[in-house]
C-alpha cells in the first residue's frame, strides 16, 4: 500500500510525483452573469506507479478533473505538472502531441472502432503517433497479448464480450507506453465479476509496468484495488467522503 499524507488541503501520495496540481480551478460561463465552478482550488500530488480512484456524485467534478489532467480541458487557474512538465503552459498543437506520446485514455463506452480488429484498434494509435510498421506491429501484438486477448487478435469488437472489449481498450491505452493512464468509469458497463477482472488487471499494470493510473468511478469494487481514494464534492477534494 502506498503511503499517503494530508496537510493544508494537499493530498500527497509519497514517492516521486507523477502528478502535481496546485490551486486548480475550472469555471464555465453559462451567460453574462452565470457561471459553474466545476473545480475549486484543487491541490494534489500523486506518486509514479500509483493506482488512484477519484469518487463523488455525478456533477462533483470527476470528469472535469480527468479532462484537465489529460489536457482535454484547460483550467481557469492553477498549475498542472505531469512528470514535471507544466501542461498548462504549452500550446494546443504541442499538447496534442504530448497526449499521443505520454498519455493513455480508457472510457466507459470503450471507444473502439467497430470496423477494425483488436490488433488494428491498438495499432492505429501507434500509426497516428508516427511509429514505423514493424515497431507498431510488434508493440500492438504485445499489448493485445498482455491483456489476455491473443486468441482474439483478429476479431472485431462486436465479436468480443464487454469485458474483452474493456481489456482491448486497456491494451490500446498502453500502446504508446504512457506515463499516465486516465480512466473514466472503466467498469461502469461491466458485471461484478468482469469488473473485478478489469480492476485486477489495472492493479497488475501499476505493479509490473510502474504505470500511474487514475480512475473516476462510482463502483464500490474499486475501493478494494486502489492505493488511495480521493473524494470530490462540489468541485472540492477531500480525504474522506
Amino acid at each position: 500500500m502506498t503511503d499517503i499524507s494530508f496537510s493544508d488541503n494537499m493530498i500527497t501520495v509519497i514517492n516521486e510525483p507523477a502528478v502535481f496540481v496546485q490551486n486548480l480551478s475550472r469555471t464555465y460561463m453559462l451567460g453574462q452573469n452565470q457561471k459553474i465552478e466545476a473545480l475549486k482550488n484543487i491541490n494534489l500530488q500523486i506518486n509514479s506507479g500509483s493506482f488512484i480512484a477519484v469518487k463523488g456524485r455525478s456533477g462533483s467534478g470527476k470528469t472535469t478533473l480527468l479532462n484537465c489532467l489529460g489536457g482535454l480541458d484547460r483550467p481557469t487557474t492553477g498549475i498542472i505538472r505531469i512528470f514535471n512538465r507544466d501542461i498548462t503552459k504549452i500550446k494546443d498543437a504541442e499538447l496534442t502531441r504530448w497526449r499521443r506520446e505520454k498519455l493513455g485514455f480508457i472510457f466507459q463506452s470503450f471507444g473502439l472502432l467497430p470496423t477494425l480488429s483488436a490488433f488494428e484498434n491498438v495499432e492505429l494509435v501507434l500509426r497516428i503517433a508516427g511509429w514505423v510498421w514493424k515497431k507498431r506491429r510488434d508493440r500492438a501484438q504485445m499489448c493485445v497479448e498482455l491483456v489476455g486477448l491473443k486468441k482474439w487478435l483478429h476479431h472485431r469488437p462486436y465479436e468480443l464480450s464487454g469485458g474483452q472489449q474493456q481489456r482491448l481498450a486497456i491494451a490500446r491505452s498502453l500502446a504508446n507506453q504512457p506515463e499516465l493512464i486516465l480512466a473514466d468509469e472503466p467498469t461502469g458497463e461491466l458485471d461484478s465479476q468482469t469488473a473485478r477482472e478489469i480492476l485486477e488487471l489495472m492493479k497488475t499494470l501499476t505493479i509490473d509496468l510502474k504505470t500511474t493510473i487514475i480512475i473516476a468511478s462510482h463502483d464500490p469494487l474499486v475501493d478494494e484495488y486502489v492505493d488511495q481514494i480521493l473524494y470530490l464534492k462540489d468541485g472540492t477534494i477531500f480525504d474522506s467522503p
